[in-house]
């Protein structure tokens, strides 16, 4: 899957992860290979994600996600 974390100014962050955990405005979700298609409003929170069993993270104020065909992108405010 690839991931993108978009913000106003830049392409913070772009490619492949295992998985990604977000926060939904309804609660944390997780987003695995093969995720059915999907738009999501984003809580304040922690976006994190896996890439070759290595974790990462960062604290997001909200925003936006569009998951569709193992992209995910991530429009921050």
């Amino acid at each position: 899957m690839t991931l993108r974390i978009i913000s106003a100014e830049m392409i913070e962050y772009e490619g492949e992860v295992d998985m990604v955990t977000l926060p939904g405005a309804m609660g944390s979700f997780q987003v695995l290979k093969n995720h059915a298609a999907l738009i999501a409003a984003l809580a304040k929170g922690t976006l994190s994600y896996t890439t070759g069993g290595q974790m990462s993270s960062r604290q997001i104020l909200g925003g936006v996600a569009d998951i569709k065909d193992n992209v995910i992108s991530v429009c921050l405010y």
